[in-house]
């Protein structure tokens, strides 16, 4: 999949998730970027629209908060999952096949269509847990 042409507002949000170290809200992306000529919650949600659209972001609707896709160009599969440590914020990406074919198979077994699927594990980290 070739990389989408971004704008100015769009390289500026994506490079601010990429440099984030927990899931950030669009608030907190609009505070960090207002030097950068951001001035107003519409441009932060519109550029945050066009990554998530293109595969570069992820929007965790359980935090309302948005983190850079962590495999931008892997995104033949139909689940993204997330475990997301309730203690440091940190987040991890992953897909998996097995429970993708489950889930596609319970949404046949009920005539119905699945599209695509995000899952939100909320736990405790490894590096949490050891400390």
């Amino acid at each position: 999949m070739p990389s989408p042409t971004l704008t100015r507002h769009q390289t500026l949000v994506l490079n601010a998730l990429q440099r984030a170290k927990e899931p950030t809200s669009a608030y907190a992306l609009l505070e960090q970027l207002r030097d950068e000529g951001i001035k107003a919650p519409p441009q932060v949600y519109r550029a945050l629209d066009k990554l998530v659209g293109c595969g570069l972001a992820h929007k965790l609707d359980s935090l309302n908060a948005f983190v850079a896709c962590a495999h931008p160009h892997e995104h033949a599969h139909g689940l993204i999952a997330f475990a997301i440590c309730g203690r440091c914020g940190s987040v991890q990406e992953f897909s998996d096949q097995t429970i993708e074919q489950h889930l596609k198979d319970l949404s046949q077994a009920h005539a119905f269509r699945m599209e695509s699927t995000i899952v939100e594990i909320r736990g405790t980290c490894g590096n949490c847990l050891t400390a």
